[in-house]
This record gives structure tokens, C-alpha cells and sequence, in this order.
């Protein structure tokens, strides 16, 4: 992979990492925000569980944020665009459209594969 490439995808993902950093603000704002004395039961539960939705992407975004700091770190390193099992290189296309991705596409499909068999 090139130096434009690895910029490429350098500001890609600090773009998303600070777009999704900015989502999580704005949810816990949205939590600390919001009025709690609710008269109605109906409403109370229907803000609970939209909270709990809410947290729950947030819990997402948490583990994605960290997968971005690793592809970063690995384009740090230099380990960026290479497969961790084969050491091949994933391709600049599955990279654009999975900036986070470990595995080439073959790999990742043989670990489909296996974990279907095996029943996860």
C-alpha cells in the first residue's frame, strides 16, 4: 500500500472515530438532559427502553472507536492492509468499504465457514 493510500485511510478513519465520539456525546447529553419525573408508567417504559437502546449503540460505538484505534495503530506499525492469519494484502477496495478490517476476504470467509460448523 502507498503513502496516499495509508493517508486515505488514516483521515478515513479519524473522520469516523470523531463522528461516532461526537454521536456518544450527544446521546449522554440527550440522557442528562432528559427529565426523569415522568407521571405515566406507559411513557416511563417507553423512555427506558429507548435509553436502553440508546446505551446499547453507544456500547457499540465504545467497541468500534476501539477497533479504529487499532487500525490507526496498525498503519503506525506498518501491518495496515495485511492479513493478521495469511500476512496478505486485503485490498484497497475491502478496506474502503471496511476501513477496520484484520482479515482478506478469504480469510474472513473460512472463519464464517468454520464458525457456522461449529455452531457459533
Amino acid at each position: 500500500m502507498n503513502p496516499m493510500h495509508l493517508a486515505y485511510f488514516r483521515n478515513k478513519l479519524r473522520d469516523w472515530r470523531d463522528q461516532l465520539v461526537e454521536e456518544s456525546r450527544q446521546t449522554m447529553d440527550n440522557l442528562r438532559d432528559e427529565v426523569r419525573d415522568v407521571g405515566d408508567e406507559a411513557e416511563r417504559a417507553t423512555r427506558e427502553t429507548e435509553n436502553s437502546l440508546e446505551l446499547r449503540t453507544r456500547d457499540r460505538y465504545r467497541k468500534l472507536i476501539s477497533k479504529i484505534d487499532k487500525a490507526l495503530r496498525r498503519i503506525e506499525d506498518g501491518s495496515y492492509g495485511y492479513c493478521e492469519e495469511t500476512d496478505e494484502e486485503i485490498g484497497v477496495e475491502r478496506l474502503d468499504a471496511r476501513p477496520i478490517a484484520t482479515l482478506s476476504l478469504d480469510a474472513q470467509e473460512r472463519r464464517e465457514h468454520l464458525q457456522k460448523q461449529m455452531g457459533d
